[in-house]
């Protein structure tokens, strides 16, 4: 019993680490870098090679190890072979160049420009022109001579060995290894979730808001994973077909749990949630309509389902369910067709519904993964579930690739004139703070333009390495007065602050920067020319290379954060425009199209925008109304892809299942949803100039979120938006259009009536967008104005119509 509690103790704990490190990908990266470098210096000591050189392979070890990113075996194999030759190139040139003051600093600038211009041919160039400018780097940080130049190469082949030694044989990285860890921390993410909307459904009314936070961040990490699986699922299958069939599934799954926890947040309330990705802070929460005890017998019912959905999704990884657990499962599945439903308030019963939803998605998953299964004990609901998804799996649809940009358009170029520039930059002004350590400056302005792409992404980049900066140099001064003269304990910690630097990279640039300049205190007392001194010129450096990024970004081709915005907002509302439009067809009795890839475009979509407009939330920003409205923007469009992907998830049912038909009636729905987005669009792209910007809404007069004294639109006072080209248009309810054709079809817990309700919300928030947005209006009296504030201005707080 009890090697039995300590093995199911360490399970769950491992379930948790993975959860919090989808598909291990931090723990391999630092892992893989650290063995590189440690078996890089194990090999360099034997061989009594010079600290310097030590240094200095390190150095090559990690670039050499961290700046491959192809994702088959194959490919990693090539870009090391070719990125051994790139760096021996480089550091020769470093060596014979580094005395020649000009003629170096000129050659580093072109460097750093066709670096930076390769990166638009692929991961290959990407790795191979970074592996030049670090190696690079390091001759310069070592200051390698001519003399040196035979060792430093000897060095450079033997961490490259290493690095293709750790990469290949001591901790290898398939893509199919990959993926088959993001399955297994969707499955964690999925148990937390389920337990987390357990605690939602069970906490006393004083500690709901505290739950409700935990299930909205669950949520979103859920879908981050979905994401990551999606990125890795065409290197990670065996063929395109099993692609997308795990596509489907993760995605019915994702879009399962996130409506199950709003319908068990819906049982807490009188109001009804809406998303549960919102990010508005103090976002209101339902008011509680009762208190949920044991005297409850249907609630009480509803727990000991939840309880039973989480041993279903924990036995998710197990081929062997057992007999219990599928008896269990067919229970579950029976609530998606009312069977048993116990006597209970709506809300309540659509929670049962959903709890069948998400044992369906279960289902599919455990199909998707390891196919059919004993179907021995099926009940009649799991046969019908197991011929949907096989039916579901028939026919697949490709979308076209989008065009490629050109020339000063393509954002590689853009980047690559403005690095170079902003280098040049940092050279001149490096060489006024120090001779011979200006090279920190040229580095801190490249790594500044690496994954960023407007003006304020680099300016927010730049504060974040400086604040680590300064933080680092505080830890280097206390570990280089720790470590002294022993040379190899600062090795030892040197690996331990390289682990931290790429476990943190992907959660905090600022974190990652500051382990950087720790280790970095260490190199120099390993070269003997550490000081403090030395540490506060890495200060100086750091600001004047970050000063030098935003300068060139400013001056140099500039891609403004509002116009950057702008195209990332067309683009996600042109991807919800499609999937909605599609999905409204395709539950009128329209032909069957591929929607989850279409809903999976607009959740890569929004995730872009969500990225771009990181610079106007940051803490810091001093614009606290442009910061709100740009979150409540977001937070908009978050509802509107949510309904948007539950629509989809639900018409993909319609050709297959038999109890999903499609209503011509909603083909009415389809052109009104099609012209708000489409007015919204217009809008957003006749903003010609910087103060309209659509996404750049904080100037006077400007429309915010609720409670931020915005004015509607459609006023004639001063600061109301000029109106031109479509107006958004609102009107009668989605519900009451379709009611004169019979009410039957809007019973609570119906398909017919969830379809509505998504629908509803839909629209709702897409004529709520229109303020933020300052959108012009038009209402023909028939319903409230979505801009006009109280509940239809938010999507989280609207009641379904009808």
């Amino acid at each position: 019993m009890a090697m039995a509690g300590t093995r199911r103790a360490l399970t769950d704990l491992w379930d948790r680490y993975s959860a919090s490190d989808p598909g291990l990908l931090r723990l391999m990266a630092g892992l893989r870098t650290v063995g590189s470098i440690g078996l890089a210096l194990l090999v360099l000591a034997a061989m009594d090679t010079p600290v310097t050189q030590l240094v200095a392979g390190a150095m090559a070890a990690m670039v050499s190890t961290f700046a491959i990113r192809d994702k088959r075996v194959a490919d990693q194999a090539v870009t090391l072979a070719l990125g051994l030759p790139a760096a021996l190139v480089s550091v020769s040139l470093g060596s014979v160049l580094n005395p020649h003051v000009v003629v170096g600093d000129i050659f580093f600038v072109l460097l750093i420009f066709v670096a930076a211009y390769v990166r638009r041919f692929g991961d290959r160039y990407t790795a191979i022109g970074m592996i030049s400018f670090q190696v690079y780097f390091v001759s310069l940080f070592v200051h390698a001579s001519s003399s040196d130049l035979p060792g430093l190469c000897r060095t450079l082949a033997i961490a490259f060995a290493c690095s293709a030694l750790t990469r290949f044989a001591f901790v290898p990285e398939t893509p199919e290894r990959t993926l088959r860890r993001l399955r297994q921390a969707f499955r964690a993410r999925t148990a937390q979730l389920v337990a987390t909307q357990r605690e939602v459904l069970e906490s006393p009314a004083d500690r709901l808001d505290g739950a409700v936070t935990d299930l909205r961040k669950d949520t979103a990490r859920l879908h981050d994973t979905a994401l990551m699986i999606q990125a890795r699922l065409e290197d990670g299958t065996t063929d395109e077909a099993t692609a997308n069939q795990l596509q489907r599934r993760v995605v019915d799954a994702e879009i399962a749990a996130e409506r199950l926890g709003i319908l068990l947040l819906n049982t807490r309330g009188t109001g009804h949630a809406d998303t549960l990705t919102l990010h508005l802070p103090n976002a209101p929460l339902p008011a509680p309509v009762r208190r949920l005890g044991d005297e409850d017998d249907a609630v009480r019912t509803l727990r000991k389902e939840m309880r039973a959905l989480q041993v279903l999704v924990a036995r998710l990884s197990e081929n062997d369910l057992g007999t219990g657990v599928t008896h269990l499962r067919n229970r579950l599945l029976g609530y998606r067709d009312d069977a048993n439903l116990p006597r209970a308030t709506p809300a309540v019963q659509d929670a049962f519904r959903g709890v069948g939803e998400a044992a369906r998605a279960v289902l599919g998953l455990r199909m998707a993964l390891d196919g059919p299964g004993d179907e021995s004990d099926d009940a009649p609901e799991t046969v019908r579930s197991r011929e949907e998804f096989e039916a579901e799996d028939l026919a697949l649809a490709e979308d076209p690739a989008p065009a490629a940009r050109t020339g000063l358009d393509r954002p590689s170029t853009r980047s690559a004139f403005q690095v170079a520039t902003g280098s040049a930059l940092a050279v001149v002004g490096g060489e006024f703070l120090s001779s011979q350590r200006w090279y920190w400056a040229v580095l801190t302005c490249w790594v500044v333009f690496l994954n960023t792409t407007s003006t304020a992404e680099i300016l927010v980049k730049g504060y974040r390495r400086l604040l680590g900066t300064i933080c680092g140099v505080v830890a280097g001064v206390l570990l280089a007065g720790a470590v002294g003269p022993h040379t190899w304990t600062a090795f030892a910690l040197v690996l331990v602050l390289i682990f931290a630097m790429f476990f943190t990279a992907p959660v905090s640039y600022t974190l990652m920067s500051f382990f950087v300049t720790a280790m970095l205190g260490l190199l120099y007392t390993l070269l003997h020319t550490y000081s403090l001194s030395v540490l506060v010129l890495r200060i100086e450096e750091t600001a004047l290379g970050a000063a030098c990024g935003v300068i060139a970004a400013v001056l140099v081709l500039p891609i403004r954060t509002d116009e950057h915005t702008d195209a990332q907002l067309v683009t996600v509302l042109a991807r919800l425009r499609d999937v909605s439009v599609a999905a409204v067809d395709q539950l009128g009795g329209g032909p069957a199209v591929d929607l989850v890839d279409m809903a999976r475009d607009l959740d890569t979509a929004l995730d872009a925008l969500r990225r771009s407009t990181s610079p106007l939330t940051y803490p810091i920003t001093p614009l606290r109304v442009r910061r709100r409205t740009a979150r409540y923007l977001v937070a908009l469009l978050e509802t509107c892809a949510y309904h948007a992907r539950s629509l989809a998830a639900t018409a993909e049912l319609v050709p297959y299942s038999r109890s999903v038909a499609a209503d011509p009636r909603l083909a009415a729905v389809g052109p009104r949803i099609a012209h708000n987005i489409d007015a919204l669009i217009s809008h957003v792209e006749e903003q010609e100039t910087p103060g309209e910007r659509a996404v750049a809404m904080a100037g006077e007069g400007a429309a915010g979120p609720p409670g931020e004294g915005g004015r509607p639109q459609g006023s004639k006072g001063k600061g109301a938006a000029p109106r031109r080209g479509p107006e958004v248009r609102t009107g009668p309810s989605i519900a009451s259009m379709l009611e004169d054709s019979g009410s039957a079809h809007l019973r609570s817990g119906t398909v017919t009536y969830r379809v509505l309700r998504h629908l509803q919300r839909l629209d709702e928030g897409i004529t709520a967008l229109a303020r933020p947005l300052r959108a012009p209006m038009e209402d023909d009296g028939t319903q409230r104005r979505a801009s006009s504030g109280g509940t239809g201005g938010s999507a989280a707080t609207a009641r379904p119509a009808g």
